[in-house]
This record gives structure tokens, C-alpha cells and sequence, in this order.
């Protein structure tokens, strides 16, 4: 009787691959080159063939096991020897420790599908942490026939951007916009008087906002049995997290957990926090008064939302900003029509400027400078400290679980959300930039889909960001500055919205659409719009990108008309040499 043992082969630089499905049975009859299993790596899908005609005595692989090159997936009896025996179970079980000790493991050597038959735990998945990316997570798990517990600090779910950052500030920064088009509309023959601005009341409409959603969310976790546990969590061990609340502390354990942990905004050291009148982007966003004179430390997307919303309700706000530029990172193009309107809008804007200290006075806060541009006024009645956001990595016992945590805060993860403890994972802004909301809620439904067995994988081509300032500025994918250090060869195509009827209705024409694409494939691999709706707008590009899409793709596709979106089909005409709208003739 021959009896050979069928390996998976050579699969390149791939390794713990995860079987998404079993083609045969034991007893199958099998060709040579039939195909036996399948795999699915973040990258390709593929399977593994048998290597002669034979009879399947012994399968070493299930659905949900990782494999890799060497790994034994099967016995195959030698198709010359027509007797038919039992299933060789000896070497099934060899060749299944095999595939065991090429998967990566808890810590307790067992393996996330066997843990809740071996220990009895609380729950299948604890998330830790109620912001978009954790309750994601959350839902889709409990959608998924597990048991979920959420544990969240604060009274409400919905995490920072809910409750103190990207709902709230999107309120007022309407209100914001609804203030600035009344008084643009002066210079159409339309006059409005002065608003009359009852603080008490916007206040007020804009907490309903948030109340809105994070009653909302209250709703869905009933309705998925989402048990939701408050108070703050800290792992004491691979298994378990001790949650300290109002009524005292208890100890949770799971089977897998998700850390969605989030960010907190960074707090200068030196200056006087103590003084209510110094305030990080949560306290500017409890809109507590009106400033005669406000100062945003900080020219990132944070600092210049805020500058929105307080010069648009009367304050006389300076901007000031350590770096070279606005909003760096982003294209200087894209910032150069919101620096302008800013510049109208505010009192100053000084770049290249350092805040050296603060002192805090009966009259209001001194602020000496350092730099190349000095602002006019020392004195302010509020300071913004707006330089950027950290993780709670560090804050939350990691170390006790094993789990690799950078100095930083920072969460080292693999394509499908697993820490360095398999058990483990985390999502959103403790595993890096770019922290966006947006990114969190994918990775959460990764994580649990993961943990549910699925072949699951973050695998986002890119990621786009928005600053929800006036006018908005939006991009994705690679920028002109990053494809100039990178030496990528691009050609970059623009559609100016002064010849927009869309735009020039609105009597906002100072934005324009860029679209980059690579040399040689012609295909989009960076957008870049700045104007009204940006943020809106730059989903197309995403697609487009997600999608290989090339600029007859993009031209050739109908927009309607008028509108902002069809400025994205005319950039992409404007490429392909094919625009009408302007005379842009394609450079040969």
C-alpha cells in the first residue's frame, strides 16, 4: 500500500494562510491536479492541488485553519492500489499537528476556536471602547452568532467622535457655514441683519445631535444582545479585564477581545491647564462663551475647524503654526484657497511660529512667541491647543495581556486586526495613522469577522481624509508632494471651478478638482478637491481608485449636470485631452 502525504507547496512570502474551503472528503477519488483545498491570503486566492490520482484516506485541514508551505493537509493512498482500507486516522493526527503548530496560537496554546469549549469565559469577544470602531465591532460580532460584551467609560456610547468630535464640531460648523453664506449673499443684493445668536439654544441643538446618535446606538446594542458594561478597563491577563465603574470593579473574561481604546488630544506640558480658559478641541467644543479674542495653537484639521466655527460666531481669532504651512501633509495647492478666505476671516495667520509659554492673568491669557511671524496681540481671552491627538495604548494595562505597545501608545497589528497575542486584537487609532473614524469602522468589522471564523482582511487601497473647514479640503490616495520624495512618476490633471456653472451658482468659485495619475498605467492613484462638498465629493475618487479605474473610465462615465461632481469627469477629460468646457489641449 502506497501512502504519500500531500504538503501545500511554495506559496511565496505568505505564511499562516487561512482555508476557506475543503473541496473533498475522505474516500473521494481524486485526479491528478484536482484541486483540494482553497486558500485566501489579503492578496490572492488559491488552491492546492493533488499531486497524482489516489484515494483521500486522511484530511489534516478544516475551514478556519491556517496553513503554510509544508504544512500536511492530506494522506493520499496510490490510485494502482484498487483496495479500499480505512482512513489512515494515525496520520491525520499527525499531519493535524503539524497544521496546529504552524498557526499562531493563544497564549494558552489552544486555539481561538476550541477556547470556549476548554475554559468557560464571560463571553466570546469583549470590545474595549464605544467609539465608531469599537461598537462596529461590537454589532458585527453579535450579528455573527457571538457572545458580546462592550465596556465603555463614559455614561453613553459613541466614543469621542460622537460625543466630543466629529458630530458635535460637524454641527457647528454648519451653523457656521449657514452665518458666513448670509453675509456673502450682501454682495448679490441680498442683506440679512445681524444674527442673533442665543448660545444657550445652538448649545442645546447641538447636544440633541449627539444625543440623537448615541441614543441610537443604545437601541442597536439591545437589539443584537450587546451586554455594554461602563466603566474604565484595564487587562489584568491574556483573558481578562478589570473594569472599575460607579459601583465598584469586577473582573471580565472573553475569549478574544478587541482593543478600540481610541485617542485622547495631546496636552503641551508647561502650560496652565488648570486655567478653564486653556482648552484642548473637547472643551472648545462645549461652546462654554463666545471669545472676544481667541488663539489657535495648531494649523492642522482641528485647530482650523474650530477657527471656523468662532470667527464665523464673532470671535477675533488668530491661527498660529509651527510648521511651514496649513494643514501639513496636505498639498500646499489644496490649502491655498481655505488660507485665503481664512485670512479674511481672521485676524491673523502666522506659520513658522512657536508658542514659548503662557501665563494665565485676572485679565486674560499672555502668550509669548518665537519665530518668523510674531502675532500683534499677546493677550487672549481663550486659548485652543489643538497639535494633535495620542493614543490610550499605554493606559489600559496592555502590558499585563503580553500585548506589544509602542513608547508612543501605538499597537502593532497584521492585516486582520491580531496583535502579537492571537487572541487579542486592536483597531482604530491605538494601531496607527491615520486616525479617522472611518477607518476604525472597517477594521472593526474585520476584527470580528476574524474571530468569527471569516477570511476576513483589511485591505483598503487608501483611506481618505477630510477637513470640514470652509472651504473643505479632501484628498486620497497619494499626494504630489509624496510622489515627488517618492519618485513616482504621475501627471497631474486639474479643473478649476470658475468654469463650473455649478460653482459659479454658488458663487463659490475658488476651488478646483486635481486628479493624479500614474505615468505609466494611466490609472487614478491620488484626488485632491478643495470647495464646498469636498468631503462629499472625494467618495468618487476613492472608488475610482479602489476600482483601477484610468482617466477614460472616469471620463467616460456620465456625471449630471450642473453639478460640483461632474468637475471630477472634467479633470479626467482634461487628462485624456478630450475637455471642451476649457481649451486645454493634451501636451504631447
Amino acid at each position: 500500500m502506497s501512502k504519500i502525504e500531500i504538503k501545500v507547496p511554495d506559496i511565496g512570502d505568505f505564511d499562516n494562510i487561512p482555508v476557506i474551503e475543503v473541496l473533498v472528503s475522505e474516500g473521494d477519488q481524486v485526479d491528478q491536479d484536482q484541486s483540494l483545498i482553497t486558500l485566501e491570503s489579503d492578496k490572492a486566492t488559491m488552491e492546492v492541488p493533488a499531486p497524482q490520482a489516489g484515494i483521500i484516506t486522511g484530511l489534516a485541514v478544516k475551514v478556519g485553519d491556517q496553513v503554510s508551505e509544508g504544512t500536511v493537509i492530506a494522506v493520499l493512498e496510490n490510485a494502482a492500489d484498487n483496495t479500499v482500507t480505512e482512513p489512515d486516522y494515525t496520520a491525520v493526527e499527525q499531519a493535524a499537528e503539524v497544521t496546529q503548530s504552524t498557526a499562531q496560537q493563544p497564549a494558552d496554546n489552544t486555539s481561538t476556536a476550541d477556547q470556549g469549549n476548554s475554559r468557560q469565559y464571560d463571553c466570546d469577544v469583549l470590545v474595549l471602547g464605544a467609539g465608531p470602531g469599537g461598537y462596529t465591532a461590537a454589532f458585527r460580532a453579535a450579528d455573527l452568532g457571538l457572545d458580546v460584551v462592550l465596556v465603555e467609560r463614559e455614561p453613553v456610547l459613541g466614543g469621542v467622535c460622537l460625543n466630543v468630535g466629529c458630530i458635535p464640531s460637524k454641527a457647528l460648523l454648519h451653523t457656521a457655514r449657514v452665518l458666513d453664506e448670509t453675509r456673502q449673499m450682501a454682495a448679490h443684493g441680498v442683506r440679512f441683519g445681524e444674527p442673533d445668536i442665543d448660545l444657550d439654544q445652538l448649545r442645546e441643538w447641538k447636544d440633541s445631535v449627539v444625543s440623537r446618535l448615541t441614543g441610537g446606538l443604545s437601541g442597536l446594542a439591545k437589539q443584537r444582545n450587546v451586554r455594554v458594561v461602563t466603566g474604565s478597563g484595564n487587562f489584568t491577563g491574556p483573558h481578562e479585564l478589570e473594569v472599575a465603574g460607579r459601583d465598584g470593579r469586577q473582573t471580565l473574561s472573553f475569549t478574544n477581545a478587541i482593543i478600540a481604546a481610541g485617542s485622547e488630544p495631546v496636552h503641551l506640558p508647561g502650560l496652565p491647564w488648570d486655567d478653564s480658559r486653556l482648552m484642548d478641541s473637547t472643551d472648545a467644543l462645549e461652546l462654554s462663551d463666545i471669545p472676544g479674542k481667541l488663539l489657535v495653537i495648531g494649523g492642522g484639521i482641528i485647530g482650523l475647524e474650530m477657527a471656523c466655527v468662532y470667527a464665523s460666531l464673532g470671535s477675533s481669532v488668530t491661527i498660529v503654526e509651527l510648521m511651514d504651512q496649513l494643514m501639513p501633509g496636505t498639498d500646499k495647492d489644496l490649502v491655498r484657497p481655505l488660507q485665503k478666505l481664512l485670512k479674511q476671516r481672521c485676524d491673523e495667520i502666522c506659520i513658522e511660529t512657536k508658542v514659548d509659554s503662557i501665563e494665565a492673568t485676572n485679565d486674560g491669557l499672555n502668550v509669548s512667541f518665537s519665530g518668523k511671524h510674531i502675532p500683534k496681540t499677546e493677550q487672549y481671552d481663550r486659548v485652543l491647543v489643538s497639535v494633535g491627538r495620542i493614543p490610550n495604548g499605554r493606559g489600559i494595562g496592555i502590558d499585563n495581556a503580553g500585548v506589544n505597545v509602542s513608547e508612543r501608545g501605538f499597537i502593532e497589528v497584521d492585516k486582520q486586526q491580531r496583535t502579537n497575542i492571537p487572541n487579542i486584537y486592536a483597531i482604530g487609532d491605538v494601531v496607527g495613522q491615520p486616525m479617522l473614524a472611518h477607518k476604525a469602522t472597517h477594521e472593526g468589522k474585520v476584527a470580528a469577522e476574524v474571530i468569527a471564523g471569516e477570511a476576513s482582511f483589511f485591505d483598503a487601497k487608501v483611506i481618505p481624509s477630510v477637513a470640514y473647514t470652509d472651504p473643505e479640503v479632501a484628498w486620497v490616495g497619494i499626494t504630489e508632494t509624496q510622489a515627488k520624495q517618492d519618485a513616482h512618476a504621475i501627471e497631474v490633471a486639474k479643473f478649476p471651478w470658475a468654469a463650473s456653472g455649478r460653482a459659479l451658482g454658488m458663487a463659490r468659485d475658488e476651488g478646483f478638482t486635481k486628479l493624479i495619475f500614474d505615468t505609466q498605467s494611466k490609472r487614478l492613484v491620488g484626488a485632491g478637491i478643495v470647495g464646498p462638498h469636498a468631503g462629499d465629493l472625494i467618495a468618487e475618487c476613492s472608488l475610482a481608485i479602489e476600482m483601477g479605474c484610468d482617466a477614460a473610465d472616469i471620463g467616460l462615465t456620465i456625471h449630471p449636470h450642473p453639478t460640483l461632481s461632474e468637475t471630477i469627469g472634467m479633470a479626467a477629460e482634461a487628462f485624456e485631452g478630450t475637455l471642451t468646457d476649457l481649451y486645454m489641449p493634451k501636451k504631447k
